[in-house]
């Protein structure tokens, strides 16, 4: 019951009813076992019986485990499928198979109708639609489980793009993100195996991200500064965003005319120059400002009639601080020089876990990864597969790697497939030379060492003039005896689980014998009323002391634990 007033499930009989679709779906689709061994029948405190029609079903049996988990997500709806697509960026924490499968995930929701579009409009900006449109399309061009996109002419004639948010939409995700975290809090207690995984942390991770998803006002914030960072980039356009017209539910942008880019058609010397535009504003936004378009894929770049390029969706974009920006130079700088030792350095210098005990063996792997592209002439390296295998490598090695550098990779190695699909023999490297030789410059060359020396010079000063103070406040503390030295112990926590456990199984013990000797004393006196010559109190209390030193004894055998 712990876990169930820590997340609030108890208080709603559809949280209830939902937790049981989400057991039946996933036993439907093969993971009894899962259920079985993450007691979630148990937890959620349902029948198993409930369940039994569904373990015959048997057409999983065509399917892979990783097909029928992303075919899970889809039938369980947006939130879930949401879930596989947030985790098809991590592959530390999940398999790259299972990671290829979650990108296959398709959010199949019909539009909702035009009526209730324009209710919502209305609604949610207090304004009649007539009142700011001339025209609205009622179907959109554009659905999907969050939001649609209708097409919408407004009164001075201009053409817009209006998303809408699905109706009900957060109230469905913020139940869902309930039970998520309930699932995940009863499948880290039971099942040891996870908690390398730490299924909690991924929840809280997963929620932070699909919250800042629904509220559009953030998106309308990311264009914004985007449209900032990029107003001098004539090869760009940015749509812009009509704040009287938008809000956390409602987004009104100008509506761009034009071609995605997987479908455009044009000479061979027009593909040539779409394609390096693309890739320089892509590793623009990475090297320079730091600030970029996470999901680069064909369906999310258009190109207009005057071929400039076009990036539509800016709800999940990425953030990279300069040092990693340094970090990612040096990996690159060791693939072309051939150098896994550069490349090593630079990867446990992105990583959360500096102190790694396989340092050698990071670079051995590092090494055997840079031989398959060592003779390659330069414009034949296909940076998307070094990155992949990049990739791996992280993981095996348990590596732990902000999220924003897992997005700034799927990120790049998306650009290069976006690009090669019109265009094969795109030589990504040679574009991404002169980004790095510019980073490299304004990050060592002696103006930059000459002011980063000023500056701890000033930080030495500081510490230099408050250390006299410093020293002197400890030997006061020292002196008068209220020095204090803290200690933190870390790792004693399954040690007091267990402590509490045996605690609670003695004290129960002890009041349950304690209860049968009552009892037996009542009935050696015969305490009235009695029936037969025997006390029925003492009867009474004999067999409720019983039953609780049965369930002692089921609690033991079942579980191990009070």
């Amino acid at each position: 019951m712990g876990i169930l007033r820590r997340t609030k499930i108890g208080r709603g009989y559809h949280n209830l009813l939902r937790a049981r679709s989400i057991i039946t779906v996933l036993i439907k689709h093969g993971f009894m076992d899962f259920v079985d061994n993450s007691r979630l029948i148990q937890a959620m405190k349902l029948s198993r019986f409930t369940f039994k029609k569904h373990q015959k079903e048997e057409f999983h049996k065509h399917f892979s485990h990783w097909e029928r988990l992303r075919l899970a997500c889809e039938e369980l709806g947006p939130t879930f499928v949401k879930l596989g697509q947030f985790l098809s960026n991590r592959p530390d924490l999940i398999p790259s198979e299972l990671c290829a499968e979650f990108e296959k995930l398709l959010e199949n929701v019909p539009p909702f109708r035009a009526e209730l579009a324009k209710m919502i409009f209305e609604s949610s900006l207090n304004v009649k639609i007539d009142k700011v449109f001339k025209e609205f399309d009622p179907d959109p061009f554009s659905s999907a489980s969050v939001a649609q996109v209708h097409r919408a002419v407004l009164l001075d004639g201009t053409k817009v793009a209006v998303k809408i948010q699905r109706p009900g939409i957060k109230a469905i995700i913020e139940s869902d993100l309930e039970i998520m975290m309930f699932l995940a809090l009863t499948v880290k207690k039971h099942m040891s195996e996870m908690s390398a995984l730490d299924p909690v942390a991924i929840v809280n991770e997963f929620s932070d991200g699909i919250r800042q998803e629904l509220d559009f006002s953030r998106e309308a914030l990311n264009i914004e500064k985007f449209s900032r960072m990029f107003s001098e980039e004539k090869e760009l356009v940015v749509p812009k965003v009509f704040k009287e017209f938008s809000n956390k539910d409602i987004l009104t942008m100008l509506f761009i005319e034009g071609v995605k880019f997987s479908n455009y058609a044009g000479t061979e010397e027009e593909i040539k120059k779409i394609c390096e535009k693309l890739a320089n504003l892509v590793l623009r936004q990475i090297f320079q400002e730091g600030y970029f378009h996470a999901d680069p894929h064909s369906g999310n770049i258009i190109i207009t009639d005057d071929l400039k390029i076009c990036f539509i969706d800016f709800g999940l974009m990425g953030l990279l601080p300069p040092k990693h920006k340094t970090s990612l130079c040096d990996i690159i700088l060791g693939l072309v020089n051939h150098d896994p030792e550069l490349i090593t350095r630079a990867i446990i210098s992105l990583s959360h876990n500096k102190e790694v005990d396989n340092r050698a063996e990071i670079e051995h792997q590092a090494f055997k990864i840079m031989e398959q592209y060592a003779y390659l002439p330069i414009e034949d390296i296909n940076i998307g597969h070094f990155l992949r295998d990049l990739l791996k490598l992280l993981v095996q090695n348990k590596l732990l790697i902000p999220t924003d550098i897992f997005l700034l990779l799927k990120s790049l190695i998306s650009l290069e497939g976006t690009i090669r699909k019109i265009m094969p023999n795109f030589d990504m490297i040679s574009h991404i030379e002169p980004f790095i030789k510019k980073l490299l410059y304004r990050t060592r060359s002696p103006y930059k060492l000459i002011r980063d020396l000023l500056r701890a010079g000033v930080d030495y000063s500081k510490f230099l003039a408050e250390l006299p103070s410093e020293l002197r406040d400890i030997l006061t503390q020292f002196k008068n005896k209220t020095l204090k030295i803290q200690f933190e112990h870390r790792g004693l926590e399954p040690l007091l689980a267990k402590h509490d456990n045996i605690v609670n199984r003695l004290s129960f013990a002890i009041i349950t014998a304690s209860m049968i000797l009552g009892s037996a004393m009542l009935l050696n006196s015969k305490v009235p009323p009695l029936y037969h010559g025997i006390s029925i109190p003492g009867s009474l209390f004999f067999m409720f002391s019983a039953f609780m030193g049965l369930l002692l004894i089921i609690s033991i055998l079942r579980h191990g634990k009070m």
